[in-house]
């Protein structure tokens, strides 16, 4: 009797069906780590995207609504510090008149108020530029109505303001 007709031999013989699933079995686990390595860089790829995105969209910290002596809203202002614009946003039909600016003011109790700028445009919405240090200590916003171009802060606005409302700090 050789060696290759001993009865060892005859049970170390695979079926060919077993090596077509070894084969296909093998090539499906690599066909799934080629599709779970491709699924991670595309999820990662998304998420840098998103991050890039997310960086673009205002962070608005400061909020106020002023209002009207009816406590009607008038004026939506928030800040965007990121940009460093104030973005005001008008909710009435109140223009200037020709002759006549609207200027927003900080207002913090029995300290002048600050400047924050004269309201340029007649559009419902208009950015100023403004850095978060000019709304440091401000408890309310406030606009008066002043000579075409505005007044110096020195000078102070004209009393009674025309819209007022509470600065909100928006938390972080």
């Amino acid at each position: 009797m050789t060696s290759t007709d001993s009865p060892a031999s005859k049970d170390r013989k695979v079926s060919p069906w077993w090596r077509a699933a070894t084969i296909f079995l093998v090539l499906a686990g690599l066909l799934a780590w080629a599709a779970s390595t491709s699924m991670i860089e595309q999820l990662k790829s998304q998420v840098q995207h998103t991050q890039a995105k997310l960086n673009e969209v205002p962070q608005v910290r400061y909020v106020s609504v002023l209002t009207d002596d009816q406590q009607l809203p008038a004026l939506l202002v928030t800040l965007d510090p990121k940009q460093g614009n104030l973005q005001v946003q008008r909710l009435n039909e109140v223009k200037e008149g020709r002759e006549d600016t609207m200027q927003l003011w900080a207002v913090n109790g029995d300290k002048p108020p600050r400047s924050l700028g004269v309201i340029t445009s007649k559009f419902k919405t208009l950015q100023m530029p403004t850095q978060e240090a000019a709304l440091t200590g401000a408890a309310e916003l406030a606009i008066s109505v002043e000579a075409k171009g505005g007044v110096s802060e020195s000078q102070g606005p004209r009393l009674p303001y025309l819209f007022k409302g509470w600065l909100v700090q928006k938390s972080i």
